[in-house]
């Protein structure tokens, strides 16, 4: 897959950075010496981990060079480092592991909760946060446009890389499973744009990478123009000539037992 854009992902910074900001109000714990910030990106929720612990060693991890590159630019007495979530292992037992906006885009929960688990010192948090919109229309539309015949041999297998979200009760076995104590909670926000056009401008920089990794610019432009019209439809205008894009959020503040 294509290389992530910093400044595509940041032209909606403050609607990214507000679900972070709300998992950060969540978290209590004592002391706080080593923060992990997995998935960081461009650092905008490694900025609010920096800000609630100035004096924490915080290190932000991603896989994307690019995103490291914005990130160290705008943090430079922070540490990054370019690493695979599913391969990190804790230098030192961590006080909080924070993962916002990133855990959906990798497979087999199951094993990776309780490998997260383990990477914390007894009474540490494992704080998440992830979007739960694939059966959302902005992302049901994205698929049925991948689905048709013009289509479908050159995107489909790409376009299927994220799965669904585990049920609530399903995170919240594993983590007790794994000697936590676990708060669980779903938000859906509402997020105002001024049209059809602004949803594809935000989901060009996450949903829509997969299904656009393989076009050149020509079919990416005719791929977008189709799921434009039928974004029109899913999404009219308010009573202001704005448009509501619904996007629920699954959240998770899970405390490692003593």
């Amino acid at each position: 897959m294509k290389e992530w854009n910093p400044e595509l992902y940041l032209k909606f910074e403050a609607e990214r950075t507000r679900p972070a900001d709300e998992l950060l109000a969540r978290i209590s714990v004592e002391s706080v010496e080593q923060v992990t910030d997995l998935g960081c990106g461009p650092g905008n929720s490694t900025q609010l981990l920096a800000a609630a612990w100035p004096q924490a060693q915080i290190t932000g991890l991603d896989s994307s060079a690019a995103m490291l590159r914005q990130a160290r630019e705008r943090l430079p007495h922070c540490r990054f480092v370019q690493a695979d979530i599913r391969e990190w292992r804790a230098e030192t037992p961590q006080q909080l592991v924070y993962a916002n906006a990133s855990l959906q885009w990798l497979d087999n929960h199951a094993a990776l909760f309780p490998q997260l688990v383990e990477q914390l010192a007894p009474g540490g948090v494992l704080a998440v946060q992830m979007p739960d919109n694939l059966h959302e229309p902005s992302h049901q539309l994205m698929r049925e446009v991948a689905a048709m015949p013009r289509w479908r041999s050159s995107i489909a297998a790409e376009a299927a890389e994220r799965k669904s979200l585990l049920s609530a009760t399903d995170y919240y076995d594993l983590l007790t499973r794994a000697g936590c104590d676990a708060d669980i909670w779903r938000t859906t926000y509402y997020h105002v744009l001024a049209d059809a056009q602004a949803i594809i401008s935000w989901l060009r920089s996450t949903g829509l990478r997969p299904f656009l990794a393989t076009l050149d610019e020509t079919r990416q432009a005719a791929f977008l123009a189709e799921y434009h019209q039928r974004l029109l439809s899913a999404y009219p205008a308010r009573a202001d000539g704005q448009v509501l894009l619904a996007f629920p959020r699954l959240f998770m503040v899970a405390v490692k037992k003593r």
